[in-house]
């Protein structure tokens, strides 16, 4: 890698390394056939400048179906100079073992994009929309009354969500019909508010920014191993949540194993730091597709104080609100009742 020429020095747009006579654009993640139009045209924009090039689009984690690729890649095949197009690949599948369309890399090539991909890490860094803090706030209001924590001051909102008092006030407003406010301007639910609820559940999945990774190798492993494997890792922004939180709260949950392993990773900034998902299993890669069985669901935790439980082992555990969205994002409605119900505060409220 010492001939490669890196994102900050590159000249051609979409471009993002230039490794010897190849020129190579890498988009992670990438789960819309537009943006390999895009990132296909801007590299033969590129091979058109330079004749002597052979051009790599390298699509780590991709979520758009072979089938699909190909079908773009035929699209181009149309439009597109012979010239220019016989120096064109789409690469895909992992680092160790990449696939081409319309052919493999050679060996060289290979070593070459698998060693950008390691140094990229493009499964290291997701970026981050801004947080949902009508969601969030909601969600702590919900947190506190359901622990028997009693009221709130309008302070301790602003810091555990991270926002300034001008979102709160804003939220508090919103939410006035669910809210007692006491002489000292504390507040608290009044009950459990059935229809907020609701549709917080029917936002959770979006509000939360959740992620999905499916096995690639065929035989994925179970949560219980996959657990173990998180255990040694020593994250302290990431903790244990859906089936397996919930049976820390209430061991009693009648459910028979657990389908996935669902993480709350803290991410309060503009970035989720992934790099765990590598070393939990290298064979987990990036799913948007619900139909797809996803053997790790990934929560993210946008408030500044995540609240989650110092465990035992290595391990930490979410919120119990936090896995209880997991169980609703699971769809095991039964068992989310369950626990939801398990709790001293909702005795009043059956």
């Amino acid at each position: 890698m010492k001939n490669a020429k890196f994102v900050g020095e590159r000249k051609f747009a979409g471009v993002d390394a230039e490794i010897g006579n190849r020129l190579i654009a890498m988009k992670p993640r990438v789960a819309a056939l537009r943006s390999v139009r895009v990132a296909l045209m801007q590299l033969a924009y590129a091979l058109a400048e330079r004749p002597a090039s052979a051009g790599f689009l390298v699509l780590p984690d991709v979520s758009v179906t072979p089938e699909r690729l190909r079908d773009e890649w035929r699209l181009a095949s149309s439009v597109l100079r012979s010239d220019v197009l016989n120096r064109l690949s789409i690469c895909t599948g992992e680092a160790e073992h990449l696939v081409g369309i319309p052919q493999d890399p050679d060996a060289e090539t290979q070593r070459a994009i698998s060693d950008l991909i390691a140094a990229a890490g493009p499964r290291a860094s997701l970026s981050l929309a801004r947080p949902e803090y009508p969601f969030t706030v909601m969600e702590l209001l919900v947190h506190q009354w359901l622990l028997g924590k009693g009221p709130m001051t309008t302070k301790w909102l602003m810091e555990t969500a991270g926002c300034s008092y001008p979102t709160v006030a804003t939220v508090l407003r919103r939410f006035e019909h669910c809210l007692v406010r006491h002489s000292d301007r504390r507040v608290q639910l009044r009950a459990f508010p059935k229809e907020e609820w609701a549709r917080l559940v029917a936002v959770s999945e979006k509000a939360r920014g959740t992620v999905r990774f499916a096995d690639r190798s065929g035989q994925p492993r179970s949560p219980d191993s996959l657990l173990l494997r998180l255990q040694h890792q020593d994250r302290k922004d990431i903790a244990v949540g859906g089936v397996v939180g919930a049976r820390h709260y209430h061991p009693r949950l009648d459910i028979i194993g657990s389908p996935r392993l669902d993480i709350s990773l803290h991410c309060p900034g503009k970035t989720a730091d992934m790099s765990f998902i590598e070393k939990l299993d290298p064979a987990l890669a990036r799913t948007e597709k619900r139909d797809e069985p996803a053997s790790v669901i990934v929560h993210l935790v946008r408030r500044a104080d995540p609240l989650f439980q110092t465990g035992e082992a290595g391990l930490a555990w979410a919120d119990p609100v936090e896995c209880l969205f997991d169980l609703h994002e699971a769809r095991l409605e039964p068992q989310a009742r369950e626990f939801l119900n398990s709790f001293p505060t909702m005795k009043d409220q059956m």
